[in-house]
């Protein structure tokens, strides 16, 4: 049994004493975040005992459950660097998850060890260029023949998440059995990573979101991951962890970005009294209150539906669809407000709050955008009724 309300305390003091002075000087002085600042701070966050909440201790992580992970990746969220300080951010999050239930034990000597240990990064070539796969993954365009040496894919990529500096990436292309998943090593002479898509969110991100090319790219049938025709089901098993560990992490952030404006509209006077006293402020203080309490709900329903019932079941991902939809709207919502909060200092990245903003817009769109899960969960919702 772990002491969580204490891993939970010396998560909130790393955070604040050794993250957030590096976050200001990223989001504010334009420091870039590579891999060099990551391992920098995941070396602080192993003295500090906070390092691995998502991995196995055999790796030198700290072995949580998903409702554990709950509080302490919350607390984690707290600064835009705090998840990959911890190694609980995107894509290694879910992929240490994903290896961790389907590689094989050379897989995961090879793949996993060094991936949950903080030493590599990886990522995952899921997402296609039109007329390729998106939210819809029965649109795969990726192709993997299989040969007598083993396989070779062809086909493009983008919003690779993590994929420039990465030392293997997981391709999910089609075979004529079905989707299945392949480790493919960075220095693959058929694999290249291309642009670095200029996207909104990028502070937080070493490795980027990028175009990825697999040109005549030869594997060995040792690197099918799982079951060669089963990619899409066993992609299952990290879609709904995903989804929770992006719900926790950005609560985390929208939590102090909440009590940063509680903190600017008690110290700053307008019209003859201090902005808290003013009762349009008030509103919105009392609106990303309830908020973040009923994020925090749905977050512990869904972490306590996937310990009891494990990650592919159709409760644990009604729930983490609900999760990760709800959460993501109401992230947007408190950090909107403690914008609004700030006033015209709200709009400058000196005070953080904006930079907190546009780093989670994207949050509603990655891992299924809001309105494919609302689909998803409308129609869980109406067949258990029929």
């Amino acid at each position: 049994m772990h002491n969580v309300p204490d891993l939970v305390e010396r998560t909130t003091q790393f955070i604040h004493e050794q993250v957030v002075p590096v976050e200001r000087e990223v989001v504010v002085d334009g420091r870039v975040m590579d891999d060099a600042l990551r391992l920098e701070l995941q070396k602080l966050a192993k003295e500090a005992g906070v390092f691995g909440p998502l991995s196995d201790p055999r790796y030198g992580g700290l072995g949580l459950n998903t409702a554990e992970q709950a509080q302490v990746l919350e607390a984690a969220g707290a600064s835009l660097l705090g998840p990959i300080s911890l190694n609980a951010w995107a894509p290694d999050d879910g992929n240490i998850h994903l290896l961790a239930h389907v590689a094989n034990a050379e897989q995961q000597r090879r793949y996993l060890a060094p991936l949950a240990a903080g030493e590599v990064r990886s990522a995952i070539a899921m997402t296609e260029p039109a007329p390729g796969a998106g939210s819809d993954p029965g649109m795969l365009q990726t192709y993997a023949r299989e040969t007598d040496a083993g396989w070779v894919i062809n086909g493009a990529k983008h919003f690779c998440t993590g994929a420039q500096g990465a030392a293997f990436v997981i391709c999910v292309a089609n075979t004529d059995d079905g989707a299945t998943m392949f480790l493919v090593d960075a220095d693959n002479p058929g694999f290249r990573v291309g642009r670095r898509m200029p996207t909104m969110d990028y502070t937080s991100a070493p490795g980027g979101h990028c175009e990825v090319l697999f040109e005549e790219c030869e594997v060995p049938d040792s690197a099918v991951l799982g079951t060669v025709g089963q990619g899409l089901p066993l992609a299952q098993v990290r879609l709904a962890p995903s989804r929770l560990v992006f719900a926790m992490n950005w609560l985390g952030l929208a939590v102090r970005g909440h009590h940063l404006a509680l903190r600017h509209i008690n110290s700053r006077t307008s019209f003859g009294a201090p902005i808290a006293e003013h009762g349009m402020a008030q509103a919105l203080v009392a609106d990303s209150e309830m908020d973040i309490v009923a994020a925090r709900g749905v977050i512990r329903t869904a972490a306590e539906t996937i310990d009891a019932h494990g990650p592919t079941a159709s409760q644990s991902r009604h729930e983490a669809s609900i999760a990760k939809t709800f959460v993501s709207e109401a992230v947007w919502r408190v950090l909107d407000r403690a914008v609004q909060l700030h006033g015209g200092l709200g709009v400058c990245e000196d005070h953080l709050v904006a930079r907190f903003l546009i780093e989670a817009r994207a949050f509603r769109i990655y891992e299924g955008p809001s309105e494919v899960l609302r689909t998803s969960i409308a129609r869980r919702a109406l067949r258990a009724h029929r």
